[in-house]
């Protein structure tokens, strides 16, 4: 029997630009995500944890706030961009495009826009990738780009693990 190691994500040397990931997985927001993140963060706006004030918008039902959806799509790329991230440099042009409710189901893909090596960690690089998010319908609902300093092969932290049959 062969024991084969996982998926370890992407490294530096694993990028070029105009590269474009579909990110592998989808994730619906239920009105629990909305009301916790909101809680979490301490937004007191209405419009995203009360149903009536909400149905008294032109949307006529709570909005999904938006850093959730900031935060989800940038989880969703980090499978395929950032497994292998020393920091995150830095995000721009946040862009939320079109309102997103719960129930809806957001995915996302990246592409890379721009790759060079590190001034300072030779034993790093540094991707600039724009990141989108849509829903359900193929409507796109966010962008952004973000600079990420991700490690060289090789040269990623070790993933120490006791195996079952090590254990004592």
């Amino acid at each position: 029997m062969a024991v084969k190691e996982g998926w370890r994500g992407r490294f530096f040397e694993d990028f070029e630009v105009g590269d474009i990931y579909e990110h592998p997985l989808g994730r619906t927001i239920t009105t629990t995500d909305n009301i916790w993140f909101t809680l979490l963060t301490q937004n007191t706006a209405p419009i995203h944890f009360d149903h009536h004030y909400a149905s008294q918008t032109e949307f006529k039902k709570p909005l999904v706030v938006a850093t959730f959806t900031l935060a989800l799509v940038g989880g969703q790329s980090v499978t395929d961009i950032s497994q292998n991230v020393l920091a995150n440099l830095e995000m721009d042009e946040v862009k939320n495009v079109h309102p997103v409710f719960e129930g809806d189901t957001i995915y996302s893909r990246s592409e890379i826009l721009d790759k060079r090596e590190s001034k300072s960690r030779p034993h790093c690089g540094i991707i600039k990738v724009k990141s989108t998010g849509y829903n359900q319908d193929g409507k796109t609902v966010l962008t952004f780009t973000r600079t990420v300093m991700i490690y060289k092969r090789g040269h990623a932290p070790k993933r120490a693990r006791i195996l079952p049959e090590d254990a004592k």
